[in-house]
């Protein structure tokens, strides 16, 4: 198919687009105002300039397929803007909206949208959480995202998509692995041996995998899907993991979760407590069973692949 994809000089299109080529799709790819996509061989190249109401998608649309929209304004943590909400609402709902209109006048087919479990919420206690399950967003970017998903479903004449992840790690990742990865490689003694919590992962060629059997698979219309890896993990043993695919040890002590969480506190940083000791698990049932999905590569393989990257 020819199919149009945004975002894709980030850390999820790093890994999609080339998986995309070598399924056998013509790719174009959009960019604001064409920073390198040197790394990304045999696509289209088109400036769409910022996403947000009022983007110009003509160009970018002309004889596409499907759409697979992944550029959005990224979860920050301690976000300071004096409206964060409506920072992230221009471009995770109103540019989401303006390209999903876009896409139906242009006789696009489908449009995947990849959206986050922040939509359901921040931790789950006795069981994962399911597509079925009323959506609790806690910030603005889980409440943009969510926002963002019901004007894909408000647009007429296009089939649409949502998948929804847990955290994703591999080569290129930022933020709270980068960090991880960081502390591994020096083994600074963390706090945090004989953590019993459960985490959902997937790593970004599994989600790869997942977007592209959104495009392809017939029964995958109207399909709202969360994933995973398949292997929940606690935050000790996901340490002990990365440290060793880094060829390290990871040096872990116990401290009870409640003195943790009041070091938090104390620290200002009580959500990053919460996210490291909390549990936030996913059934992905759904997209095993709807369109034959199974994870090509395990958590031992995308951690290999990442500590790879990074060294």
């Amino acid at each position: 198919m020819r199919v149009l994809v945004t975002g894709a000089t980030g850390f999820v299109g790093r890994a999609l687009v080339p998986m995309l080529t070598q399924a056998g799709h013509d790719v174009t790819i959009t960019v604001r105002y064409g920073p390198s996509a040197d790394h990304l061989k045999n696509v289209r190249i088109k400036n769409i300039g910022e996403i947000g109401p009022d983007t110009d998608w003509q160009e970018a649309l002309s004889n596409i397929d499907a759409v697979l929209h992944l550029a959005g304004r990224a979860h920050v943590m301690n976000e300071s803007g004096s409206d964060p909400l409506a920072a992230y609402r221009r471009i995770n709902r109103d540019g989401t909206k303006r390209l999903a209109e876009a896409s139906a006048d242009a006789g696009v087919k489908r449009l995947v949208f990849l959206s986050s479990i922040k939509v359901n919420g921040e931790r789950t206690s006795d069981r994962p959480y399911s597509e079925s399950d009323a959506p609790q967003p806690e910030d603005a970017y889980g409440q943009s995202k969510w926002e963002g998903e019901q004007a894909l479903r408000e647009t007429p004449g296009l089939e649409t998509v949502v998948v929804r992840t847990p955290l994703v790690y591999g080569p290129h990742v930022k933020g709270n692995l980068r960090s991880l990865l960081n502390i591994c490689t020096k083994a600074v003694p963390l706090p945090l041996g004989g953590l019993q919590n459960r985490r959902s992962l997937i790593y970004v060629g599994n989600l790869a995998d997942t977007l592209i059997r959104c495009v392809e698979h017939p029964e995958a219309a109207g399909g709202l899907y969360l994933v995973r890896d398949g292997d929940d993990v606690s935050t000790t043993a996901l340490i002990n993991s990365t440290a060793g695919a880094l060829g390290k040890r990871a040096r872990l002590f116990p401290v009870p979760a409640l003195l943790l969480r009041a070091g938090g506190a104390l620290a200002g940083k009580t959500g990053m407590v919460s996210r490291l000791i909390e549990s936030l698990e996913v059934d992905d049932s759904a997209i095993r069973r709807d369109l034959d999905w199974t994870p090509p590569f395990t958590m031992v393989q995308g951690l290999n692949e990442t500590a790879i990257w990074y060294k």
